[in-house]
């Protein structure tokens, strides 16, 4: 049974470029919980404020319930669910699930995989990670489903691999002439620029092109920010800040709630600006709430 290719599947239920990571977030916690005790499951009451936080963090703007994937994943064959009244889940509700007893883990084929053959977790982890969140994400998420992952070779996998085009970055850069198109940082060491990276404004991982009209320079920090949905692009190429980002300090006020309005720091005049269906997926499947009036000058 090839598992890495079943893992990648996961996701091909979401239509549209619309986000739908509930599967794969549920997957990735319990593959941390398997890490840390390999015959535990998860008991539906007891998980289900972790999953919904895990959902309001990295999943789509739209409200959503943890109980969906909960039920569902068990149709992917890599999944089961048991209550108190003995094996199958008791449907997709959260009272039903609660009422039940309801608890579930890892398939008892993957959980035996998984002991034959341990580099197979983090192999499975880098292809959920891959096809569902920007590397700029990738770190924190393991940290907040307490997976502790080696560095592992890229996986390929048979019907969802795409090569990355290694020219993107150049490209971009050049196009927004080695400046964050945010608050125009452009720092270098001797002729390389440093903390300067290339944005998909539509993630790669759901069909966004390696394209410059895809992409905006940003700074590490705003780049962050771009990819957690507390910054986006508007109309007009002008700048969003989310209702939802508190910060106090002098630091959060100027590199973040002053943007709100600003227009872009670039691209330079003959250089393809941000494609609007690009920035129209951003808003709908990233950016969370709604922006921050423009802040005066």
């Amino acid at each position: 049974m090839d598992w890495l290719e079943r893992v990648a599947k996961l996701r091909q239920w979401a239509r549209s470029g619309a986000r739908a990571p509930h599967k794969p977030l549920l997957f990735l916690y319990a593959l941390g919980r398997f890490q840390q005790d390999a015959d535990g499951e998860l008991r539906y009451s007891a998980v289900e404020e972790d999953l919904k936080q895990l959902l309001a963090e990295y999943g789509p703007p739209n409200k959503t319930t943890p109980s969906y994937p909960f039920h569902h994943l068990v149709t992917d064959g890599v999944w089961e669910v048991r209550t108190d009244r003995g094996p199958g889940s008791p449907g997709s509700g959260v009272l039903e699930l609660r009422a039940a007893g309801a608890a579930g883990r890892l398939a008892p084929e993957l959980r035996a995989a998984l002991r034959r053959e341990p580099p197979l977790l983090g192999r499975m982890a880098q292809v959920l990670l891959d096809l569902n969140f920007p590397p700029s994400l990738h770190g924190e998420l393991c940290e907040a489903v307490g997976l502790e992952l080696e560095p592992v070779e890229t996986v390929r996998v048979l019907a969802v691999q795409r090569r990355r085009d290694p020219r993107m970055r150049e490209l971009v850069l050049t196009a927004y002439e080695y400046q964050c198109a945010f608050c125009g940082f452009d720092g270098r060491i001797g002729a390389m620029p440093v903390g300067l990276e290339a944005a998909h404004v539509r993630w790669w991982a759901f069909e966004g092109p390696d394209d410059v009209d895809n992409g905006v320079c940003l700074c590490s920090l705003h780049h962050k920010l771009f990819d957690r949905g507390v910054l986006g692009i508007g109309d007009g190429h002008r700048i969003l800040v989310s209702q939802r980002f508190v910060g106090h300090s002098p630091t959060a006020r100027d590199q973040v709630i002053a943007l709100a309005g600003r227009p872009l720091v670039g691209p330079q005049p003959g250089a393809h600006p941000i494609a609007a269906a690009y920035r129209s997926w951003h808003t709908n499947e990233v950016f969370r709430g709604l922006p921050r009036p423009a802040t005066a000058a």
